[in-house]
């Protein structure tokens, strides 16, 4: 089967320039979308993605029509992969059922994991950095007499958790994690 998906980034922008290349393609069933190429939670990709089975083919005018990012667009090539499909990309000219798309998949495979290896270095620089001026890094600490009182504020149930929060400056998670952790270690008794 072949499948296409056709995108733009906002409602104004006109989907005819991809729906005919991928009609002259061959394409029958196609997936439109109006959504930002940033967005993870495209519908209308993730449904095309979906129904792709062993040697079925995703047709795309171009490859940042799937993603804007080179991580995303190799992990949408990955789900791709994993279910033996193919992909080809018109504008691009790759065709993975090709030995030439084939290599040059593996090489986009190859910039993305040196991608998050730059972010994974370039994190723990700053991790480093931050940490040599004194910063650390995580939630900020809770004053735990605050806490405290938190949970005796909540136990007397004469207080919303708003409230509660408004008057002792205790987040709502805080709380409820305080009160989980009492309820867990305070029921063995």
């Amino acid at each position: 089967m072949i499948i296409g998906y056709a995108r733009v980034s906002t409602a104004d922008q006109t989907l005819d320039l991809q729906l005919d290349a991928l009609n002259k393609h061959g394409v029958k069933k196609i997936f439109q979308e109006k959504a930002s190429g940033a967005k993870d939670n495209r519908e209308q990709l993730q449904i095309a993605l979906d129904i792709l089975g062993h040697g079925d083919t995703l047709v795309v005018y171009k490859l940042d029509r799937l993603a804007r990012s080179t991580v995303k667009l190799i992990q949408v090539l990955d789900e791709i992969q994993q279910k033996g499909a193919n992909l080809v990309s018109i504008n691009d000219n790759i065709d993975t059922t090709t030995a030439a798309g084939k290599a040059l998949f593996g090489m986009l495979a190859v910039f993305a994991e040196f991608e998050r290896n730059i972010i994974i270095e370039r994190t723990q620089a700053g991790l480093k950095a931050a940490r040599a001026r004194g910063r650390k890094g995580g939630r900020p600490v809770s004053d735990q007499k605050k806490i405290e009182q938190a949970v005796k504020l909540y136990d007397t149930e004469r207080f919303t958790v708003k409230e509660i929060e408004e008057s002792t400056g205790v987040k709502r998670a805080t709380l409820y994690r305080a009160i989980k952790k009492r309820n867990q270690f305070g029921s063995g008794d």
